[in-house]
């Protein structure tokens, strides 16, 4: 190990371990601070600022991980680090797949994709899956979703995974008279069907539990009078996947 690396940090805000949530079997997930995004619906306003974090070096964060190593071996599970949005700290995230990666662990990067330029080939050659949250097709409804950003970094960025090779599981937020359009799911559908390398679809139905973070902040949640969708709603949307031939979960 060089001296770089021992001196790497990022900024964690937390680490959790989960079941068939962030990845395949039992996980050890970290939750890197820091995001350009302003989802509206959005569960962790906690995490949309480094400073939220605590600066944990590179070494520090693996030998966290290294503690659960055998557990979530026998579980078949691995690593995911996730956000906030880990692409932000690109180098880091970058050298904990890679370390976790020479452990023989499975790993995990969740990401919007809208900082996948960031994400360079050492990244991507440790990471032996990524989930890829296309939030809409639609640039216009892209915008009012995320407050800032577009939509065609996440499309490049899927489009250059697929043309590595790496699996994805597309994940894509249900939220009623903001993403459930028809044709904004479609658009969706059709760009995950024409990426070779994704494995599943997950459509995610919104929800309100991260509400009391807003009010912790002194925030108003923006979608506080939005109702989860309907099961008729669900049904129609994961439809529409699984009409292009997607596994949908």
């Amino acid at each position: 190990m060089n001296t770089v690396e021992r001196e790497l940090t990022g900024a964690v805000h937390s680490f959790d371990l989960s079941i068939g949530v962030d990845g395949p079997g039992t996980r050890f997930v970290a939750f890197l601070a820091g995001c350009p995004l302003r989802c509206r619906y959005c569960h962790s306003p906690d995490t949309w600022y480094r400073r939220s974090g605590q600066h944990r070096s590179v070494t520090e964060l693996v030998a966290e991980i290294e503690r659960y190593r055998r557990f979530i071996t026998v579980a078949g599970g691995g690593v995911t680090i996730s956000g906030g949005e880990p692409l932000q700290q690109a180098r880091f995230t970058g050298e904990v797949l890679r370390r976790c990666h020479e452990l023989g662990l499975h790993t995990a990067l969740d990401t919007s994709g809208f900082l996948g330029d960031r994400a360079d080939d050492a990244l991507l050659d440790a990471t032996d899956l990524v989930l890829l949250d296309v939030k809409s097709w639609d640039p216009a409804t892209y915008r009012t979703v995320t407050g800032t950003g577009e939509v065609a970094p996440t499309l490049r960025f899927g489009r250059r995974l697929a043309a590595r090779g790496t699996p994805i599981w597309i994940r894509f937020v249900l939220v009623p008279g903001l993403t459930d359009a028809v044709s904004n799911v479609a658009g969706v559908a059709d760009f995950a069907a024409s990426l070779a390398t994704v494995e599943r679809v997950e459509v995610l139905p919104f929800h309100r539990l991260g509400a009391h973070k807003y009010t912790e902040l002194g925030l108003r949640f923006p979608l506080v009078d939005t109702e989860p969708p309907t099961p008729e709603l669900l049904e129609r949307v994961r439809g529409q996947f699984a009409a292009r031939g997607l596994t949908v979960c």
